[in-house]
């Protein structure tokens, strides 16, 4: 456990893993997929999971938020949402001949946004500002929301039936997009003989407070960044503006997303400087939402991206 002044890189690192140990034994198989997921938590960003039904993206987001003590909310986006049922509303007490503002579930610590892309984009977009700025503005009135602020959305793929995009404002607020994915053999056995999740979820136990993530949250943009990290950041980013590949590139807030959940990363192993590896295993979940193929490309968004980083010299 970490005490309330700035821990050392040790301590640290110890009461990240210990968080991620806990969310292994629920979600089984997808060690890379946590380790990110926490890292964009460390990052004060947000994460988007996209995959099919039934694959574990409600039951991460519920981990997640039980592993680092954070009040959870859940938003179940349908196509008759609106912006009032996430934000809040202000009703009309005719007691004292006032309006009361009535907080929606977006005023809590983790807000899982379940099936984004189930809702009209007039009600996607009520959380663009919330995501951005951590504030909400309702009859000109601005409420600031709960530290730490971090939205969890899922989506299904896109070819499932009434799905509406996200539009690229809504994408490009989202830090990272994971996938999780079927569980492999071994994975997928040890979930069929092993506990209900749901049960095993509802015994977890906090590895830290909201104080302690907080500082872990601090931490993260005061480890050491060397010039030449700083070279091989814009040159990833550069890369990925050549039309020859992409519609258009990873934009100056990408970057600074890409920079910050590589000190994460670094954060997470103990150290207090950044290598290009840290780079390197965030930089498809930074970018890969982002972006759109050239027509007269044929590979795939991560075929390309993992091309970029292979070709790509290191200052």
């Amino acid at each position: 456990m970490l005490d309330q002044t700035t821990p050392s890189a040790d301590s640290m690192q110890k009461s990240i893993i210990s968080a991620i140990d806990q969310i292994k034994t629920i979600i089984v198989g997808k060690p890379e997929q946590i380790k990110l997921a926490v890292c964009c938590l460390l990052s004060s960003g947000h994460c988007l999971i996209e995959d099919l039904p039934g694959v574990g993206k409600t039951t991460l987001a519920h981990a997640l938020a039980r592993v680092f003590g954070l009040h959870f909310s859940r938003i179940q986006f349908t196509s008759d949402l609106l912006p009032a049922d996430i934000l809040g509303v202000s009703i009309f007490n005719p007691q004292n001949q006032q309006f009361k503002f009535h907080p929606g579930p977006v005023f809590a610590n983790c807000v899982l946004a379940d099936e984004m892309n189930r809702a009209t984009p007039k009600t996607q977009s009520a959380l663009l500002e919330a995501m951005e700025e951590r504030q909400i503005t309702i009859d000109g009135t601005t409420r600031h929301l709960q530290k730490p602020f971090f939205v969890i959305g899922t989506q299904n793929p896109l070819d499932q039936s009434g799905t509406f995009p996200l539009p690229e404002s809504q994408l490009d607020r989202f830090m990272m997009k994971l996938k999780l994915g079927y569980p492999d053999q071994k994975a997928e056995r040890e979930l069929l003989a092993g506990q209900n999740r749901q049960l095993l979820l509802q015994s977890m136990q906090a590895s830290m407070s909201i104080e302690q993530l907080l500082i872990l949250q601090r931490s993260v943009d005061a480890l050491h960044v060397s010039e030449s990290l700083l070279d091989y950041v814009q040159l990833l980013v550069s890369k990925t503006r050549d039309k020859q590949l992409f519609v258009y590139g990873l934009s100056p807030r990408a970057a600074l997303s890409l920079l910050k959940a590589a000190r994460a990363w670094a954060l997470m192993d103990g150290r207090d400087f950044v290598e290009p590896g840290d780079v390197k295993a965030v930089f498809n979940a930074i970018s890969s939402h982002r972006l759109i193929v050239a027509e007269q490309h044929s590979k795939s968004v991560e075929s390309l991206l993992d091309m970029i980083l292979s070709q790509t010299a290191i200052p």
